[in-house]
């Protein structure tokens, strides 16, 4: 299953006997697909396809608002048309008139593969896994879930949730929880880098840099929300042992947790402090020599600068590019004026 563009992502099912593939786009927690891919899925044809869904309709199986939705689909021709998508419900509706095989692999493989993706976000081989052999690809998931599990807004929620269930004097307000958080935070990044997140920040934020010196950030181009975000700025080796360190505090904390010791906030930085120190990693005793408020007074103006900059290179970019646009356009023009030559 593969990841697709901001309008949904795509799943690729093969049926059993290797004729077809055949791409589902998944939107609204659903899958859909046209009248001629529902037909190439259960190997019958487009009219077959076009009575039934007028059967299933007219019979009042399925109300048509519900499971039809029109989209723009490019054909291959590049050009974008408006096309009837039909989601799961019918398709479903359909493979159980056809009674073809396929309409029985399908329907297995709906109700169980993809209904656990729908719900869950994710389907993994068990049995595979766990008898590794030829390509095996168990620690590209490990990484990849280490990845899921460090992202600031899961580790931020996990936090929260393991010291509130295990710490007596937890303190739930927003101001409280995030100070604790980054506090905890602050001694993972230091414990890789040998900086605060504020201090890493300032000090690799460059906008004389592509992208401001930044390795990761959401969406296609740096936004100001990314460059006060220090994993941003981390290189891989960095990542990989940040993640690294980070599912193994929470499996650390979650262990302490599950036993209920009593257990009060300041405690758990003095084990935090015991963990890294314990893995051979330096320990943030202090807040660092940068502030979060200044870090962010710095780099927002570093960013102005790279946007300034960013903008005039494109402003730049498409002078160029009507200016080619221009010169092809008068060179058509002054061929289709040219006179032909006698014969």
């Amino acid at each position: 299953m593969s990841g697709g563009p901001s309008r949904g992502e795509l799943i690729l099912y093969r049926t059993e006997d290797g004729r077809a593939a055949i791409r589902l786009r998944v939107v609204d927690g659903t899958v859909w697909l046209t009248q001629g891919e529902i037909a190439t899925l259960f190997d019958t044809s487009l009219q077959n396809v076009s009575l039934h869904l007028k059967n299933i309709f007219s019979d009042r199986e399925l109300d048509r608002n519900s499971v039809l939705k029109e989209s723009l689909i490019t054909a291959a021709d590049g050009k974008a048309y408006t096309t009837a998508l039909y989601n799961l419900d019918a398709i479903l509706a359909v493979g159980y008139r056809v009674r073809s095989p396929r309409g029985t692999q399908f329907r297995r493989w709906a109700t169980t593969v993809l209904h656990e993706y729908l719900v869950k976000g994710f389907v993994l081989d068990d049995p595979r896994l766990k008898e590794p052999g030829g390509l095996d690809y168990f620690d590209e998931l490990i990484r990849r879930i280490r990845d899921i599990r460090a992202s600031e807004k899961r580790f931020y929620q996990k936090v929260r949730d393991l010291f509130k269930a295990a710490s007596v004097d937890y303190d739930g307000t927003a101001e409280t929880a995030k100070a604790f958080f980054a506090t905890i935070q602050n001694k993972l990044v230091y414990a890789v880098t040998g900086r605060t997140a504020a201090e890493l920040i300032v000090e690799r934020a460059d906008p004389g840099k592509p992208n401001m010196a930044l390795t990761t950030w959401d969406g296609e181009k740096v936004r100001k929300a990314d460059v006060t975000v220090s994993k941003n700025y981390l290189d891989a080796g960095e990542m990989e042992s940040l993640n690294r360190l980070t599912t193994m505090f929470l499996d650390f904390a979650e262990e302490r947790a599950s036993r209920r010791q009593e257990t009060r906030m300041a405690d758990w930085i003095v084990q935090a402090d015991r963990f890294l120190a314990f893995n051979e990693r330096e320990v943030l005793v202090d807040k660092g020599r940068m502030s979060h408020d200044r870090m962010v007074e710095i780099v927002h103006g570093r960013f102005e600068t790279f946007d300034a900059e960013r903008r005039a290179a494109e402003a730049i970019a498409a002078d160029e590019e009507a200016a080619e646009d221009l010169a092809k356009l008068e060179a058509d023009v002054r061929r289709l004026k040219k006179p032909d030559r006698p014969t």
